[in-house]
């Protein structure tokens, strides 16, 4: 598991029903993936906030929207990013996103 002292977001969500989860979110996806040099974050986190548009999946896109703005993506792009979607994931996808990120911006 990872060495940090206090315990990781994964670890903090699932760590205690699946622990297992929350070591590879924290040692490969976040440890590996998200560091290779091969794309900037900035690009991985828009590549991730249309896949979890494109996905219906909003229930993480609170946390990636905030990770895009703290990989220099503006809001004006992550809008720009769901309208687009729009036409390729689907309307009612792009509206909820949309609708969450309203939300998240809003803070």
């Amino acid at each position: 598991m990872s060495e940090s002292k206090e315990p990781s977001r994964a670890q903090q969500l699932m760590g205690d029903f699946a622990p297992k989860l929350a070591e590879l979110t924290d040692d490969v996806l976040y440890g590996d993936v998200w560091s290779r040099a091969e794309l900037s974050p900035r690009d991985r986190s828009l590549v991730t906030v249309a896949a979890l548009i494109a996905n219906g999946n909003t229930e993480q896109l609170p946390s990636h929207l905030n990770r895009a703005r703290e990989n220099g993506v503006s809001e004006t792009e992550l809008a720009e990013v769901m309208t687009h979607l729009a036409f390729y994931a689907g309307w009612p996808r792009a509206i909820s996103a949309i609708l969450v990120a309203k939300e998240v911006f809003k803070k």
